[in-house]
């Protein structure tokens, strides 16, 4: 800008532009004489600041860089534990399916010898019943037996005995025959 500015000072005094290819010593003199003005001036007011502000920037990204590093070591030591711990969850999922398993097998075990001792409660229920159905059955017969022995008796003799004597009697003969048999 500086240089536009003494290039058109330099036309408004010589009364035009001149060519391009063309040196002009004075605006060359002046142009050098600025420049290290604003070169020294530079180097003693903003460069210190510039460097300070480069140098603070650089250590800031260093320390992100260490952060991020770090951060990057802790996420790593938490990936690991967090398998150790999923690993673990695992191994103590298949314990307690193992376990539950065991329990149920058990269960099924006491459940299965509950039933069959039920079961052979009704058998032997079932079994003193038709016993007892039996014995009464055969005390019927028994009975039916002597009356019809009693009938058919009494036809061949054509007499007519006691019923309690003939009972007795033939009541006596039948338990003979049982005990025999």
């Amino acid at each position: 800008m500086l240089t536009v500015f003494l290039a058109a000072l330099a036309a408004v005094q010589g009364g035009g532009f001149s060519s391009p290819f063309e040196v002009n010593f004075g605006l060359f003199f002046w142009t050098w004489v600025v420049f290290i003005i604003l070169f020294f001036a530079l180097k003693r007011f903003a460069w210190p600041a510039i460097l300070q502000a480069t140098e603070a920037r650089e250590r800031k990204i260093a320390q992100q860089l260490a952060e991020a590093e770090q951060a990057a070591a802790e996420a790593k030591a938490a990936l690991e534990e967090h398998r150790k711990l999923l690993q673990g969850a695992r191994q103590e999922a298949v314990q307690l399916v193992q376990d539950a398993r065991a329990v149920g097998e058990k269960e099924r075990e006491g459940l299965l010898a509950k039933a069959r001792a039920e079961q052979e409660q009704l058998i032997e229920r079932a079994k003193r019943e038709i016993a007892t159905e039996r014995d009464r059955a055969i005390a019927e017969l028994r009975k039916e037996a002597v009356e019809i022995s009693l009938a058919a008796a009494s036809r061949l003799i054509e007499q007519r005995l006691t019923a309690d004597a003939d009972r007795k009697i033939v009541t006596e003969y039948l338990a003979s025959i049982g005990k025999s048999a």
